[in-house]
């Protein structure tokens, strides 16, 4: 693949994390105008209580759309408008969450897969960076640095495809448990799929930056062979 060919992918997926960053803003704008009589936080212990979870706290963080489970504090925390939030946009949330909590707690494979790399990813995240630089300075010296920093930033190009499946099947548990929990309606569930929908775009397009920057170098170092 030409360096100019992906020049162009990696510029089209920056517009297109743009406009999808622009329209998940207005789709969960939208959707927190919708009401709902529970609040994100009461939809998260509702969904987790289903499920049999019961050693999982539920906490508010600051932040928009800072929302995130978290394994080792074994914490689901939810940003203000989603904690405190009656809507569909903060039941998504919430239940979107929670459906993590799920497949922790069910040992989902993707998940495990996904949480046996974060060691690796952040140490790779660390250094990727200096060493990718190093070796594009190096390269006509040292070509090898160049390629150790391949090694590791295709780690973290790994790491973004695995979390695809993580966080779509997340997010057909929440509408799934939306739906039957009776917790939206026909008319509110295509809402709650809709926004998290857009927010799962939001991880296709970083995995195919990644991926696209992956490939860049590996031309940049192709070119030096």
């Amino acid at each position: 693949m030409s360096t100019m060919l992906i020049w162009i992918i990696m510029i089209a997926v920056m517009v297109a994390s743009m406009i999808i960053q622009a329209m998940l803003k207005r789709r969960f704008d939208k959707y927190s105008e919708v009401p709902l009589s529970m609040t994100g936080a009461e939809v998260a212990s509702r969904m987790l209580a289903a499920h049999g979870i019961r050693d999982v706290s539920i906490v508010s963080v600051d932040g928009k759309l800072t929302d995130h489970y978290d394994p080792t504090t074994r914490t689901v925390n939810l940003s203000q408008d989603v904690y405190y939030g009656r809507s569909v946009a903060a039941a998504a949330v919430a239940a979107h969450e929670c459906g993590h909590v799920v497949q922790h707690a069910t040992g989902y494979a993707w998940l495990r897969m996904r949480s046996a790399l974060v060691p690796v990813v952040s140490f790779s995240n660390s250094i990727v960076s200096w060493v990718l630089l190093g070796g594009v300075l190096l390269i006509n010296i040292f070509p090898q640095l160049l390629w150790f920093g391949i090694g590791l930033f295709a780690l973290t190009t790994l790491f973004s495809f695995i979390t695809l499946p993580v966080e779509i099947n997340a997010s057909a548990r929440a509408v799934k448990w939306l739906d039957s929990a009776g917790i939206v309606t026909y008319e509110t569930k295509p809402m709650a799929a809709d926004a998290l929908k857009w927010a799962a775009y939001t991880y296709v397009i970083a995995a195919l930056g990644s991926l696209a920057t992956l490939l860049y170098y590996i031309s940049v170092a192709n070119r030096r062979n």
